[in-house]
């Protein structure tokens, strides 16, 4: 332990400690910009390039960034001298001389950590002026904004783009005042290796990132008479869109924002959850048959991320094979919306719009991929995150914190606790254990908790029993673990029976259109235990137990894997170059 005094307090701190996280242990807010340190993924910012942390220390003549100076011995720190006070209001200054004042229609205001920093140091007006760099906007994809002259060029998103994603997309390009972080020779987004997982877009402190909004959109098919307007819920965002209305995180607020969602006008308010337990049926027939007839094609991989599948193609597109071919519970409960449902309901497709609310920024990439179509008509037309729907919400004066439930509208509104548990890292693979066990063994789990595949490690792996057969399965989350787990698989460093993968550290409750959140690690972990709350709470937990699942397949589908099954909740998996938008 190392022992130093900061404002005149002795604080002892392990060594390495940098002199910023030293001053939080005595609850001393040194202000930040560029720094990041998630401790849970590993993940640590510190390239100190926004110099608004600095703090004095005795015996050395210049300032010091609070967040790169790792302490020592008896170090003494002043974090509030007038020096310090007027260097960090100086580097403020010169920092929003080269940003845009547009803050009243900024995409980010009252999210934006820089605007956050100038209004503590009563800054009001712009002291330096002149030149700025000036960069064209990047709205290339239907998933993802840049627009660079945001960009304060803290390298945040490079680093989690590079280091934890290990996906490549971002550098810093250019020299000196004309320098911004953005795909190598300042190329359009859609043509980079870019997944769209959003967890840049998570850590941009201003609005240099976002996610492409479609809530006037939403709003037009709202208004719009002669459209039957369904929309459907993804796990992960009932136990994280309480947040935006001053509700703890990790709160399941289902019923409640499903009567909201009744309010803003919607026809029917499905639950992507039942797309979640349709997808198990689907994904376990597969994973069944792989295990007992074609060992070869292991192991089988979840489907149902689609930054995962993204990266899988990109970086590794000899291993497409393993991929299962089944959709996402979005695009299930989007395409059986839009045949099944629309037959029920005597409604023709092509008048039914469906929106999605999902956690998630690539879920707007995988919308709208050519290959997500049945007969002709997109799956899902709408994705908005948890972000857009709060805001339409409270647009349309609905607070979610003075509503009563109500339920979701039947039959694409029931589910099982299986479903739930899609929103966190292990719980898709959890899901179809749960149903592989009865189609191998032809008996229920008593059981069903598998919690070896739980949790905010990126990677878990179990031995699972399944009568007679002991198979090994692995749940993986963040993009830099699945490269490990995946490169191992190349190599036949390792063999695993079944895999899931998900793009965000800890899943969907830590997607790329989820509340932003200050203490991060906290507020995910908040919101996984939401989702095994309610799966606890369910009466059904398995997803070949939910009735309307049943009915679906009696009525319509016939039997899993059947052709029109195939026809409807399948695609093959895509090369890169197919995968453009449309």
């Amino acid at each position: 332990m190392i022992n130093l005094t900061i404002d005149g307090e002795q604080v002892s701190v392990p060594d390495g400690t940098n002199v910023l996280d030293a001053a939080r242990k005595l609850n001393l807010d040194i202000p930040t910009l560029c720094y990041l340190n998630l401790e849970k993924i590993k993940y640590l910012n510190k390239v100190a390039s926004c110099r608004v942390c600095v703090v004095e220390v005795e015996g050395r003549r210049n300032l010091a960034p609070a967040c790169a100076t790792p302490v020592f011995e008896g170090m003494k720190v002043i974090t509030n001298s007038k020096r310090v006070l007027s260097s960090r209001r100086k580097n403020l200054e010169l920092i929003i001389s080269n940003h845009p004042f547009d803050c009243l229609v900024c995409g980010k205001s009252t999210d934006c950590e820089l605007q956050k920093r100038v209004w503590e140091f009563s800054i009001n007006t712009q002291r330096y002026t002149g030149e700025r760099s000036e960069h064209p906007m990047d709205k290339s994809s239907c998933a993802l904004k840049r627009d660079p002259n945001k960009c304060i060029m803290c390298r945040r998103c490079e680093t989690m783009c590079n280091e934890v994603q290990t996906v490549g997309a971002l550098t810093a390009y250019g020299r000196g005042f004309h320098t911004v972080v953005a795909p190598a020779e300042m190329n359009p987004i859609v043509t980079s290796s870019c997944v769209y997982c959003g967890q840049c877009v998570s850590v941009c402190p201003t609005a240099a990132l976002t996610g492409i909004g479609y809530i006037q959109e939403a709003w037009a098919a709202l208004f719009n008479p002669k459209k039957h307007v369904v929309v459907q819920v993804a796990p992960a965002v009932r136990v994280a869109i309480g947040e935006e209305f001053g509700m703890p995180a990790g709160q399941a607020v289902t019923g409640r924002l499903v009567a909201g969602l009744r309010k803003l006008g919607f026809n029917a308010v499905f639950d992507t959850n039942f797309g979640a337990d349709l997808t198990i049926i689907e994904e376990s027939k597969e994973i069944v048959e792989r295990l007992q007839e074609n060992p070869d094609g292991l192991p089988i991989l979840t489907s149902c991320c689609p930054g995962w599948i993204n990266f899988l193609e990109h970086q590794f597109p000899e291993l497409k094979y393993v991929a299962s071919t089944c959709k996402s519970p979005q695009q299930m409960t989007g395409a059986i919306a839009k045949t099944y449902y629309s037959q029920k309901m005597g409604i023709d497709p092509k008048n039914v719009v469906v929106i999605s609310i999902m956690p998630c920024i690539a879920k707007k990439y995988e919308a709208a991929l050519p290959s997500e179509e049945t007969y002709g008509l997109r799956d899902v037309d709408i994705v908005l995150t948890t972000r857009e729907i709060a805001k339409m919400l409270k647009e349309g004066s609905v607070n979610l914190s003075h509503i009563k439930d109500e339920e979701f509208d039947n039959p694409l509104g029931i589910s099982s606790g299986a479903g739930a548990i899609f929103g966190g890292s292990g719980g898709v693979l959890e899901a179809a254990l749960r149903t592989v066990y009865y189609k191998i063994t032809g008996s229920e789990l008593v059981d069903v908790n598998f919690t070896a595949v739980r949790g905010m490690a990126g990677i878990r792996v179990a031995e699972v029993n399944i009568g007679e057969k002991s198979i090994r399965v692995a749940a993986v989350s963040g993009l830099g673990n699945a490269r490990q787990v995946l490169e191992k698989i190349k190599k036949n460093e390792e063999h695993f029976d079944v895999i899931e993968i998900m793009a965000c550290p800890g899943g969907c409750v830590n997607g790329g259109g989820q509340p932003y959140a200050e203490e991060r690690e906290e507020i995910i972990e908040k919101r996984l235990q939401g989702l095994y709350q309610i799966d606890r709470n369910s009466k059904v937990r398995k997803s070949h137990l939910n009735p309307a699942i049943q009915a679906l397949y009696q009525e319509y589908l016939g039997e899993a894997g059947s052709h029109l099954a195939h026809e409807i909740l399948h695609v093959e998996v895509l090369t890169p170059m197919d995968a453009r938008m449309k």
